[in-house]
Parts: C-alpha cells; structure tokens; sequence
C-alpha cells in the first residue's frame, strides 16, 4: 500500500459524506456560529485518538498477543460490516438528541469520526509495515483533513446535493470500501497460511 491508497482507504472508513446527516442531528441544538469549531475539536480528537491507534497499535496488539493476520482478518471483517451498513443502513439506529450543551467526544468524535473501523485500519497500516510509520501518519492527515473540511462544509453539501446524492455517495463508497475489506481479509488468511 503506497501513500495515495492508504489516505483513500482511510477516508473512505472515516466516511465524512455518510457521517454529514449524523453531525447535523447532533449539532441541531448547538447554535449555528459554534458549529464549525465544534466540529473542528471534536475532529482534533479524533485524530489524536487515531494517531493514538497509529503509533502505539503494535505495543496494544504484542500486549493481548495477537498476531498480524488475525488483526488483517478481523479488519476486513469490520470494515466488511461497515461497508454493508454504508450499502445498506439500518433504519432507526441514529443517534439522540443531546439534551444538555453541545456534544463533547461522543457520538462526534468517537465513535462517528474515529471508530472501531478507522482505529483498526490505524493499526493494522501502523503494525504490518512500522518501518513507514511516518507514511501512514501522512495518510491519516489527509485523509483527516479531507474529512475535516466535508464536515465542516456539511451544511452546504447537504443543501447543494440534497439527502438522496448524499445517500447515494455514501452507497458508492461503501461498494469500494467491500472492495477493501476483502482484500485485507485475503492477506490475512494468506499470511496465517504462509507462517
């Protein structure tokens, strides 16, 4: 995986064209000029958790003892499961409202932005190939920053496209996103074979 491949692929699992409806529900009781920098924190944290993932995943995985190709398998795995919910979303599974303030972590930054998905990618690009640790670092930004800006620009994507070409991104880069996983859970069963 070069660096181009690894930033695409970490974007798709961030998936800011799918989370844009999620943060505006969120956000519909935070006044509309504290939105963008409560949007911009709750992104910061979720690149300092992923970073988190990124650089510290090999020490966690060497702790619970497990292998490469079982992360490689159990990463396709979830983000087979992530990309089927992104083809195929289930209804009512949104999330409530927040009666008090503005969200703070939850649900924004974890675990819309930062999830289960997004940190075992983080630490499945960190552990097999830590020599180019920096590398992913570098993917992750962009594809941070590339999420960063579609959320914050959510209000006016969401006016210009309408719901439906939302909806309709959302399954397209699910499609890919399958694409993916499968790819990781064959490398993983490959891997295991060959040890």
């Amino acid at each position: 995986m070069d660096l181009l491949s690894a930033a695409i692929t970490l974007a798709l699992v961030i998936d800011p064209i799918g989370n844009i409806p999620a943060f505006l529900a969120a956000l519909e009781n935070t006044p509309a000029e504290r939105r963008s920098r409560v949007i911009l924190r709750e992104m910061c944290i979720a690149l300092l958790i992923l970073a988190l993932f990124l650089f510290f995943g090999k020490r966690m995985l060497a702790a619970l003892n497990i292998s490469g190709p079982a992360l490689s398998v159990a990463g396709g795995v979830v983000l087979f499961l992530v990309s089927i919910n992104m083809i195929f979303p289930a209804r009512g599974m949104g999330f409530g409202r927040e009666e008090r303030g503005e969200p703070f972590i939850t649900p924004l930054a974890v675990p819309l932005a930062a999830g289960p998905s997004a940190m075992t990618a983080v630490m499945l690009l960190g552990s097999r190939e830590p020599d180019r640790i920096w590398l992913w670092f570098l993917a992750l930004l962009i594809a941070w920053s590339v999420s960063a800006v579609t959320l914050l620009a959510g209000d006016q994507l969401r006016r210009l496209l309408g719901d439906r070409m939302i909806s309709a991104l959302e399954k397209l880069m699910g499609m890919i996103l399958t694409t993916i996983a499968v790819q990781m859970l064959l490398e993983g069963v490959r891997e295991f074979w060959r040890t």
